[in-house]
Parts: structure tokens; sequence; C-alpha cells
């Protein structure tokens, strides 16, 4: 096939490094010298001065641009181990729930923990988010034909996941158009081990995480990050990054978002070899925050010279933007937004004969500059070119200015609340609690269903313990 463009699909960003040494190989075979990333963690070959050639692949998905129907699964595998995560979401964990999934998806399935920031939580169709629980993950839908993203009314178990997935993307042709008539389908087509929802999703605020270089991590082991700042990245310097991991016995190497790398697992011993094998290759790894935290559409020349001309822009003036992230983007974008800030190119107006019309462009951030708020509000519209430095550096001032303040600065001096006792009903069996706010939808109970009006026949959701397993029980209530 001959095409100018393709994408290798890489299941949850990660791959072995005999992987991603075939891939590379497959890319010299169809003539390339580099190859790049994506924002959904796969490989990318582009030819751009002409078009190429690449065998048909039995053990690699190689899809065309025009190809639909093929999707990648992002997973924050990357974080895991190195940043902030939840306990239980350790990367074996991801390795052995990502192996479910034997079939090709035809959505966009994102599987992250919450508590890291390198990955986003919500740019899928489906997202499985890890909850406290160990094993269970809440689930937000957002199928292709929804406006927004639906919390799913039940907790999903590991061993679920692939096989829920599979379930939704066979329902697609029933049209769902709400979380709960979709709950309703898919509980008929299958036996899920669901758990209740007991509280709502918390997604804390972090600082978007610095990235590359060599950091520790323990006592003894190191994680190394890897950025092109033109996400070009040569095949001969990654061929001998993989024989190198071999040879330090590291099983794996992980994809960004951010069209980077992470390596993890280099013990001690092996830190030189890594930092001999860098300086061979006259590699860069301390390039500043100005530059890792950009979002571009892929292969984009006019985006990339718009960085450029911000980032210069910001390292001359000593602008600091540790924590923010950016994303330029223009009228043909078909992604969600993840990142704090956007510079949305606008459409073109139709031009008259021999005038050229120039570029205007809009500001946006996310609400509280979080991007898992999923709100973004327009900051201004149609502005030239030369008015996007001093303007976003107008954004950063109020992200720094508001940044922490709603934990630290209460809006008027105000009493401390007293904490409140709220009454639930918990299984003595397992210590599920059934909360009369949110009802057990995997039993058909609604919301503001009373323990007292559930039926005689009303069993634990996890452990299918009787109704008169069940105790009332006061918890404590924070104050917000």
């Amino acid at each position: 096939m001959k095409q100018t463009f393709s994408r290798v699909v890489v299941k949850g960003g990660v791959l072995s490094p005999a992987e991603l040494k075939q891939i590379l190989e497959i890319a010299e075979g169809a003539g390339l010298d580099t190859i790049s990333f994506g924002s959904r963690q796969d490989i990318l070959f582009i030819k751009e001065d002409g078009d190429f050639e690449i065998d048909p692949q039995d053990k690699f998905q190689i899809i065309s641009p025009e190809e639909e129907g093929a999707e990648n699964i992002v997973s924050s595998y990357v974080s895991s181990d190195i940043l902030s995560n939840t306990p239980w979401l350790t990367s074996d964990r991801y390795l052995y729930i990502l192996e479910q999934f034997r079939a090709q998806p035809t959505l966009k399935i994102n599987i992250t923990d919450p508590r890291q920031r390198l990955v986003p939580l919500f740019t899928g169709h489906i997202n499985f988010i890890a909850s406290e629980h160990e094993d269970y993950w809440y689930l937000y839908v957002r199928l292709p034909h929804w406006e927004s993203n639906q919390m799913y009314p039940a907790l999903i178990y590991s061993w679920d996941l692939a096989k829920l997935a599979a379930a939704i993307e066979d329902l697609l042709q029933e049209e769902p158009e709400t979380v709960e008539f979709l709950f309703d389908l898919v509980n008929d087509a299958g036996d899920f081990n669901n758990r209740t929802v007991d509280k709502p999703l918390e997604v804390p605020f972090h600082p978007f995480p610095y990235y590359e270089g060599i950091n520790r991590v323990g006592s003894d082991s190191y994680w190394m990050g890897l950025y092109w700042r033109n996400n070009k990245y040569y095949i001969d310097f990654l061929k001998a990054l993989c024989d190198l991991c071999s040879d330090c016995r590291i099983g794996k190497i992980s994809i960004t978002p951010w069209k980077s790398l992470i390596i993890k697992g280099i013990v001690e011993k092996y830190k030189l070899e890594w930092e001999k094998l860098l300086g061979k290759y006259g590699i860069n790894v301390r390039h500043s925050m100005l530059e890792l935290n950009w979002h571009l559409p892929v292969n984009n020349k006019s985006a990339i010279k718009l960085k450029k001309y911000l980032v210069s822009y910001f390292d001359k003036h000593d602008i600091s933007t540790y924590g923010l992230t950016f994303g330029i983007t223009d009228y043909t974008r078909k992604a969600y937004y993840f990142t704090s800030i956007i510079i949305e190119k606008n459409e073109p107006a139709i031009q008259l004969d021999g005038v050229k019309i120039r570029s205007t462009y809009n500001l946006l951030h996310a609400k509280n500059f979080d991007p898992n708020t999923q709100e973004y509000i327009v900051y201004v519209q149609e502005v030239d070119k030369s008015d996007l430095p001093e303007l976003l550096i107008e954004l950063s001032k109020i992200y720094f200015e508001q940044l922490g303040q709603e934990k630290n600065v209460p809006e008027k001096p105000t009493k401390p609340k007293e904490q409140q006792i709220k009454e639930a009903y918990q299984c003595r069996e397992c210590l599920t609690v059934y909360d009369t706010s949110y009802g057990d939808l995997s039993q058909g109970i609604p919301a503001d269903t009373s323990f007292e009006d559930l039926p005689d026949t009303y069993h634990c959701s996890l452990c299918e313990a009787p109704k008169s397993s069940f105790v009332k029980k006061k918890f404590v209530k924070q104050p917000e």
C-alpha cells in the first residue's frame, strides 16, 4: 500500500524493546530515518516528500489516515510507580488488564489513574478511571453522538473492563442517548461483577509534572524521559536504546500523550551506561518546562512555528509556566481538549481576489486551569498572532494568583463548619455501603430510595449477602 502517513497501534502506549525494534526496522524498510509519536500513544510513520510502501504485517496493526474503525487504548501505565498513583494500581496491574483487550477497539478507550496528571482522563469515548476500591473503576462514557461525558452508575471490576467495552461497542447500533439506557442494555447483554458507586469521583489537582531526563525513584532505581521538540526520533538512536534496554533487562518502554518516551526501572549500576548512550548521540534531556507542556497537532508546521514563536517570547522575558499546559488547535480539530490553555485558530474568512487574510485566534482556558473539569472558558476571541504572547502571560498570572486559593483563602471569614453525621446501611460481610442518595442502579434501585423501601429480595451488590446482613451505621460527613 502507498501512503504518506501511517500509525502503528501500541496498546496502552506500552511495548517491549524487541517490539519497538521490529517497528523501527519496518520504518527503515519503508525508507524512513525517523518516527514520530501521536497523542494517543501510538507510533507514526510520516513521509513528507512523497509516498512510501509498507509491507503487510501480521504482528502489528498499521493504519492509514483514511482507515476508520480502529482506535488505540490510552493508559497511564507510563506514570505508574514513578509519579503520584493510586496504591493498588501498579505497573503489573495495568499489563494484566491490557492483556484482556484481545480485539482491536473501534471506540477510543482510556484506562487511567486520577492521581496522575501526565495522561488525560476524559479524552476517550470510554474512560475507565481507578477508584479507591482495589480493582474497581469509575466509568465515564462519551459516545460519538453524545455532547458530554456521563458517569456510568456502577463501578467496573478490573477483569470486566475489556468485556464491558466490547459490549458497549456491540450496542452502538442501538444509539443509546443516556448512560442509564446504556447501563440497562449492557446488563441485559451479559453478567458483570459491578460494585455500587458509594462516592463521587474525586480528581485531585496536581501541577503538570516535569517528565524529562534521568530521575531517581526509590533507593537504587531511575526512570528516564526523552523528548524531541520536532517529534522526529532518529531510528538509529532508538535501535541502540532498545539494545541497551535488553542489556539492562528492562522489559517495557512507554509512550506518553505528549509525544515523548519514558523508560522505567533503570537500576543504579546501569545509570552510567544510559548517560553514555545519551552523550554518544548528543541527546539533550534538559529542555525547559516551556518546551515540554505543549500539545500540537501531528505534523502541523504552522502549529510548530507558532509554538516556537511563543516559547521564544516566554524564554526571552523569563516567564514561568510551571504546572500549566498549552494546546494549539484549528478549525479542523476532532479531539477533545486536554490542556490548561487552548490557542484556537479560527477558520479563515472568505478571501478576496489578491487579498491575503491574516489568521486570528481565540484563547480558552479550563475552569480553574484544570483540564479534568472538562469545562472551557473563552478568554478572548479573534486576536492577532502578535497579541498572543502578552495575553498568554496575563493568563499565566491569573493561574498563579488563583493557585491554591480554594483551599487556603476563604472568600469571607466564616465560622468553622461542624462535622455532619450521616446515616447509611453497611453490609457486615464485605463492608459495602448502601447510600440512599445514590441507590443501587445495578439492581434497578433508583436514587433516593430508603433502605426500608428496598424489596426483601435485595442483596449486597458485591458479595450478594441478603438485606438482613446490612446494619445501620453513622458516618462522618466532612464539611464542604
